[in-house]
């Protein structure tokens, strides 16, 4: 299979050491928390990046901060590669392993510590997933806001390394607005106490280091989150255009008069067509792009809101409005936008890329990106957050032939290059993993690199910390 991705060579050294590195960790933890049988670790070669597969050196899922901390401090002191592990979920191939690495997993961890609902917060393990605590916060009217789609699977854990964010970041904020501290675990297997359960804590905003940091900084095994009361009411509304550039400039115009929907997501026709087969979710058939957009608050509240957003949507030729009438047709207006990558999935193997661009230049961009797939004789399904201009466009292909998947990663590279050109970045979400590496020097010049990576080198010295990630290979800083 060809690739346009790079990997390091595997340290044969580290290899040759396998056996005696799996005596030492045998140590450390419970042997049900040590996967080292071929067909078992084969589980943990990828993540949703499935083009790409390495077979790590061996797999340990810890039950505790403690544990994590041995560890960790065995794979310094031995100068083992370790790569952090969620859910397998990240779609920028954040969690790929390497043949002379030892994967942390934290999907054992994944308990509810502590719930405050006075102060509004809940501290759990970084294991638990996204959508098991606000399911938890139900009988408490209580919601976590940041709602990946992948949010069934994902974790916390994975959420805080890449900044997550979701459908409904717009209003709440992506995962670093959402976080109030962190337990981080060095590589040298120090315990950290990061951030507090208060709004803001003193110092050095180091929580905002590592939200973001792509497992390269330390491993999170625990965080206290900030949490919201359940509004009065939601409503989303499904809004139908004849053609993407259409959509595109209402959502502009939404935003620009002041408008904060919880929600603003957009579907292009080919995304429709994929996800009503699926979901039926009851999307009209005979429009070129959809918008689904969600206010909410007292029923006065979302009147007077949707007041505004129908005439903003008139003026831009709006063909459909459909408003929700119920909580079940709700439900199913939300579950069509959360299958609409498993749905795709169905039909077509897929890079569904995640840059971020201010939203009055949507349209254009829109145009962009179809001139690109086109150019390079492939198609594009557009499904993303339109609100705070985070694209997913995904960039459909055969994995079984070579030339299609090259093809693929051109048109996902220009598409990225599209969005910083037009003054956005290469990620909103999904983090840069090995997926977009090689594009950081497009966005960052080589002096902002290079203090990145200086500040990296402070918390890993040796660089065993997810390597292969973030930075381009050819270019990594190291201590002198």
């Amino acid at each position: 299979m060809m690739s346009q991705i790079a990997f390091p060579v595997p340290d044969q050294s580290i290899v040759a050491r396998r056996p005696e590195i799996i005596a030492g960790l045998s140590k450390l933890v419970p042997s049900e928390c040590l996967i080292t049988e071929e067909d078992e670790r084969r589980a943990f070669e990828t993540d949703a990046l499935t083009s790409y597969r390495r077979l790590p050196l061996a797999v340990v899922l810890p039950r505790t901060t403690e544990q994590v901390a041995s560890v960790l401090r065995y794979c310094h002191e031995n100068s083992v590669f370790v790569v952090a592990r969620g859910a397998g979920t990240s779609l920028a191939g954040g969690a790929i392993p390497q043949e002379d690495a030892v994967v942390i997993g934290i999907s054992k961890m994944k308990n509810v510590l502590e719930l405050d609902l006075s102060s509004r917060t809940i501290k759990v393990q970084a294991g638990i997933t996204n959508q098991a605590i606000s399911e938890g916060l139900v009988e408490h009217n209580f919601f976590y806001a940041p709602d990946p789609s992948s949010q069934l699977a994902c974790t916390i854990g994975g959420n805080i390394g890449m900044n997550s964010g979701g459908a409904h970041c717009l209003k709440y904020g992506v995962t670093a607005n959402n976080v109030l501290g962190v337990t981080l675990v060095t590589i040298e297997g120090e315990i950290l106490q990061i951030g507090s359960d208060a709004m803001d804590s003193a110092g050095l905003d180091l929580l905002g280091l590592v939200v973001g940091s792509e497992g390269q900084l330390g491993i999170v095994t625990e965080a206290t989150l900030r949490i919201l009361p359940k509004a009065e009411g939601a409503r989303p509304v499904l809004f139908g255009f004849d053609t993407s550039e259409e959509a595109g400039a209402a959502v502009a115009a939404m935003i620009g008069a002041g408008i904060i929907p919880v929600a603003i997501e957009f579907m292009d026709k080919q995304a429709i067509e994929i996800t009503e087969a699926f979901a039926h979710a009851g999307y009209p058939l005979d429009v070129g792009a959809l918008l689904i957009v969600e206010v909410e608050g007292s029923d006065a509240e979302m009147a007077s809101t949707l007041e505004s957003i129908v005439a903003i949507a008139r003026q831009h030729r709006v063909k459909v409005i459909r408003e929700s009438q119920s909580a079940q047709e709700a439900a199913l207006i939300w579950k069509g936008r959360k299958s609409a990558f498993g749905a795709t999935g169905r039909i077509a193997d897929y890079i569904c890329m995640d840059g971020t661009i201010p939203t009055g230049r949507l349209p254009e961009v829109l145009k962009g990106i179809d001139d690109i797939v086109q150019r390079h004789g492939l198609r594009v399904a557009n499904v993303f957050h339109a609100g705070d201009g985070n694209l997913h466009p995904l960039v459909l292909f055969d994995i079984n032939d070579p030339d299609q998947q090259v093809r693929a990663e051109e048109a996902g590279n220009d598409i990225l290059r599209l969005c910083v050109d037009v003054g956005g970045c290469l990620t909103g979400e999904h983090g840069v993993g090995i997926e977009k590496r090689d594009l950081m020097p497009f966005q960052f010049t080589s002096d902002e690199l290079e203090q990145q990576m200086r500040i990296r080198a402070v918390f890993d010295p040796k660089w065993l910390l997810n390597p292969a990630k973030v930075f381009p290979l050819e270019n990594r800083w190291m201590p002198e």
